[in-house]
Protein backbone atom coordinates (compact mmCIF):
# COMPACT_ATOMS: atom_id res chain seq x y z
CA UNK A 1 0.00 0.00 0.00
CA UNK A 2 1.59 3.45 -0.89
CA UNK A 3 1.66 5.83 1.57
CA UNK A 4 2.58 9.59 1.44
CA UNK A 5 2.63 11.24 4.86
CA UNK A 6 3.32 15.35 5.24
CA UNK A 7 4.66 17.04 8.05
CA UNK A 8 6.39 19.92 9.56
CA UNK A 9 3.84 23.04 8.74
CA UNK A 10 2.79 25.22 11.21
CA UNK A 11 2.63 28.50 12.01
CA UNK A 12 5.84 30.92 11.04
CA UNK A 13 6.27 34.68 11.10
CA UNK A 14 7.30 36.58 7.60
CA UNK A 15 10.93 36.09 6.96
CA UNK A 16 10.76 32.83 8.96
CA UNK A 17 11.82 29.46 7.85
CA UNK A 18 9.61 25.89 7.66
CA UNK A 19 11.01 22.63 6.70
CA UNK A 20 8.40 20.10 5.26
CA UNK A 21 8.51 16.71 4.58
CA UNK A 22 6.89 13.95 2.58
CA UNK A 23 7.38 10.60 4.20
CA UNK A 24 6.56 7.75 1.49
CA UNK A 25 5.55 4.08 2.16
CA UNK A 26 5.40 1.41 -0.85
CA UNK A 27 7.26 3.11 -3.91
CA UNK A 28 11.07 3.32 -4.82
CA UNK A 29 12.19 7.47 -4.84
CA UNK A 30 14.15 6.03 -7.55
CA UNK A 31 11.30 5.24 -9.51
CA UNK A 32 9.37 7.85 -8.82
CA UNK A 33 9.42 12.10 -9.16
CA UNK A 34 7.99 13.67 -6.04
CA UNK A 35 6.24 17.18 -6.32
CA UNK A 36 4.83 19.94 -3.88
CA UNK A 37 1.97 21.27 -4.51
CA UNK A 38 0.09 24.41 -2.37
CA UNK A 39 -3.43 25.42 -2.13
CA UNK A 40 -4.87 28.66 -0.90
CA UNK A 41 -8.22 29.47 0.52
CA UNK A 42 -10.28 30.86 -2.54
CA UNK A 43 -7.15 29.80 -5.28
CA UNK A 44 -6.22 26.89 -7.24
CA UNK A 45 -3.24 24.60 -6.63
CA UNK A 46 -0.49 25.20 -7.83
CA UNK A 47 2.64 23.09 -8.07
CA UNK A 48 5.64 24.96 -6.77
CA UNK A 49 8.63 22.60 -6.23
CA UNK A 50 8.94 18.52 -7.91
CA UNK A 51 12.34 16.04 -7.72
CA UNK A 52 12.78 13.68 -10.72
CA UNK A 53 13.78 10.04 -9.22
CA UNK A 54 15.75 9.17 -11.81
CA UNK A 55 18.26 11.87 -11.92
CA UNK A 56 17.86 14.23 -9.29
CA UNK A 57 16.05 16.92 -11.72
CA UNK A 58 14.46 19.74 -9.63
CA UNK A 59 12.18 22.24 -10.47
CA UNK A 60 10.74 25.57 -9.11
CA UNK A 61 8.10 27.59 -9.65
CA UNK A 62 8.84 31.45 -9.89
CA UNK A 63 6.82 31.97 -6.76
CA UNK A 64 9.04 30.65 -4.51
CA UNK A 65 12.60 29.75 -6.69
CA UNK A 66 15.76 30.98 -4.22
CA UNK A 67 13.78 30.89 -1.43
CA UNK A 68 12.35 26.99 -1.39
CA UNK A 69 14.95 24.04 -1.73
CA UNK A 70 14.01 20.62 -2.36
CA UNK A 71 15.89 17.26 -1.59
CA UNK A 72 15.38 13.63 -0.50
CA UNK A 73 16.53 11.19 1.51
CA UNK A 74 16.56 7.46 -0.20
CA UNK A 75 17.72 5.99 2.60
CA UNK A 76 14.51 7.65 4.51
CA UNK A 77 12.36 7.70 1.61
CA UNK A 78 11.82 10.99 2.31
CA UNK A 79 11.44 14.34 0.52
CA UNK A 80 11.91 17.41 2.00
CA UNK A 81 11.03 20.89 1.18
CA UNK A 82 13.25 23.68 2.85
CA UNK A 83 11.24 27.22 2.66
CA UNK A 84 13.00 30.37 3.91
CA UNK A 85 11.91 33.69 3.52
CA UNK A 86 8.23 32.61 4.02
CA UNK A 87 5.89 35.15 3.37
CA UNK A 88 2.17 35.82 4.23
CA UNK A 89 1.20 34.71 0.38
CA UNK A 90 2.69 31.47 1.44
CA UNK A 91 0.10 30.22 3.19
CA UNK A 92 -1.89 27.27 2.27
CA UNK A 93 -2.14 23.71 2.55
CA UNK A 94 0.69 21.94 1.21
CA UNK A 95 0.21 18.17 -0.18
CA UNK A 96 3.07 16.43 -1.91
CA UNK A 97 2.86 13.81 -4.67
CA UNK A 98 4.48 10.64 -6.46
CA UNK A 99 3.89 9.94 -9.91
CA UNK A 100 6.21 7.24 -11.93
CA UNK A 101 8.67 8.35 -14.44
CA UNK A 102 11.82 9.64 -15.53
CA UNK A 103 13.58 12.94 -16.22
CA UNK A 104 13.68 16.40 -16.51
CA UNK A 105 10.62 16.91 -18.63
CA UNK A 106 8.29 14.46 -16.93
CA UNK A 107 8.95 16.31 -13.52
CA UNK A 108 7.99 19.83 -14.90
CA UNK A 109 5.01 18.10 -16.85
CA UNK A 110 3.69 16.59 -13.51
CA UNK A 111 4.27 19.62 -11.59
CA UNK A 112 3.13 22.36 -13.74
CA UNK A 113 0.12 20.98 -16.09
CA UNK A 114 -3.24 21.20 -14.11
CA UNK A 115 -5.16 18.15 -14.02
CA UNK A 116 -2.07 15.88 -14.78
CA UNK A 117 -3.23 12.76 -13.36
CA UNK A 118 -0.48 12.05 -10.53
CA UNK A 119 -0.28 8.21 -8.90
CA UNK A 120 -0.59 9.41 -5.46
CA UNK A 121 -1.28 12.10 -3.31
CA UNK A 122 -0.93 12.94 0.69
CA UNK A 123 -3.24 14.46 2.56
CA UNK A 124 -1.40 17.64 2.89
CA UNK A 125 -0.58 19.92 5.88
CA UNK A 126 -1.27 23.64 6.44
CA UNK A 127 1.59 26.36 6.17
CA UNK A 128 0.30 30.10 8.24
CA UNK A 129 2.71 32.70 7.79
CA UNK A 130 1.68 35.20 9.82
CA UNK A 131 2.69 37.80 12.43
Amino acid sequence: QVQLVESGGGLVQPGGSLRLSCATSGISLDDFAIGWFRQAPGKQREGISGISGSDGSTYYADSVKGRFTISRDNAENTVHLQMNSLKPEDTAVYTCAADKGAGAFHLQTMVTIPGYGLDYWGKGTLVTVSS
